[in-house]
């Protein structure tokens, strides 16, 4: 409400106003009828979005993973190019503390960004250099009416757990604000991670079914900060995630001598190189329609007139892969092209066009 409210007064930007009802709480209409009422009084325009919970994985992780992929499809519906959110100081702090306790290295601990591209939209942080109750005081200040989550109170998130931990940690000088001004000095960091990698050169290539892959020798003489930001780099790429994972699971993907799951993507190592692929069981539910974004960063194109009907774009898969009996003819790892897109009619495969069988359609690599 502080930074709708900001916004609007600051005046040199059309708006739109969005809310995302998670599902979770009955109080939530309620909650979001001041959005609306707000929205109104100033001519507004405002939309609701309903998301529910499946019950699978971190709750927390999925509502905001979810909260972000709406904001943006409904970003790009109502072709709208930069979106605000409220993250404070005191949000700056808590990722710190949180990361911290994680193991996060420096790109984990450096400071959320003020901008950040991501999915052809802008996502713009103003509020970083705010605390919450300065954003209260002016609410008060100006008598905008808002709403405090319970959530934020209840101690089984991690949030709330670093939030709670101020109370201990400011008497030893550890507070808000120091603990920002660390995440800004990892930041500092980060930049210079980002300009050594940019003088040795990409230590990851792009092939041209969209995997990417390091020559072993030139990866294990590369020091380790920057081998593994660049493999966490490369997993964020492919995956389309915009969190990297973890410094333990990605330091293990880099040792390992085996096929290794990470992030959406698979990881094969061989004696000579290491490959990041797209990982089959994290797209085999994907689904478009031909001439749409795949997995967000495929399309197919029919060279010509498509005549038929019902066609869905999917992964090849291993079943997919088998009717093809000459693909060992592209030169391309199997497990490669099991995430592949590839055009079904129901069960009957149509195309597969990095694997081999065209049909006249071609496959276009959107996002690298």
């Amino acid at each position: 409400m502080a930074l709708l409210d900001l916004l609007r007064r600051w005046g040199n930007v059309e708006l739109s106003v969005v809310s995302v009802n998670h599902g979770l709480r009955p109080e939530a209409v309620d909650e979001l009828a001041l959005v609306a009422d707000y929205a109104a009084k100033h001519d507004l325009a405002h939309d609701i979005l309903h998301w529910y919970w499946d019950g699978a994985g971190n709750l927390q992780k999925a509502a905001r993973d979810a909260r972000r992929g709406l904001i943006g499809a409904w970003a790009n519906t109502n072709q709208l190019t930069h979106i605000a959110l409220g993250h404070t100081k005191d949000d700056q702090a808590e990722t710190f503390l949180m990361r911290l306790a994680r193991g996060s290295g420096v790109d984990g601990l450096a400071c959320m960004s003020l901008t950040r591209d991501s999915g052809g939209l802008t996502w713009l942080r103003p509020l970083l250099e705010i605390t919450r109750d300065d954003l209260r005081q002016h609410l008060r200040d100006n008598n905008v009416l808002w709403a405090d989550d319970p959530s934020n109170e209840d101690p089984r998130f991690d949030r709330v757990k670093a939030r709670q931990m101020f109370e201990t940690l400011t008497p030893l000088g550890l507070t808000v604000d120091r603990l920002a001004q660390t995440a800004t000095h990892m930041q500092r960091q980060q930049e210079v991670l980002d300009w050594a990698e940019a003088q040795v050169g990409p230590l990851f290539v792009l092939d041209d079914v969209g995997d990417m892959v390091a020559d072993r020798a030139a990866l294990d003489a590369a020091p380790e900060a920057l081998r593994t930001k660049a493999l966490a780099d490369v997993l964020c790429q492919i995956s389309g995630q915009i969190y990297r994972p973890r410094f333990r699971p990605l330091q293990n993907a880099h040792s390992a001598v085996a096929p290794t799951p990470l992030h959406g993507c698979l990881i094969l190592p061989t004696k000579d190189s290491l490959r990041v692929t797209r990982e089959w069981s994290a797209v085999r539910k994907e689904i478009a329609s031909p001439n749409l974004r795949w997995d967000g960063r495929w399309r197919l194109h029919f060279d010509g007139e498509n005549q038929l009907e019902n066609l869905q774009i999917k992964a090849l898969g291993k079943e997919g892969l088998a009717k093809i009996p000459d693909w060992r003819d592209t030169g391309h790892v199997r497990q490669s092209l099991w995430a592949t897109p590839a055009l079904w009619q129901g069960d009957r495969l149509i195309a597969a066009p990095l694997a081999g069988l065209s049909a006249g359609w071609t496959a276009q690599l959107l996002r690298t």
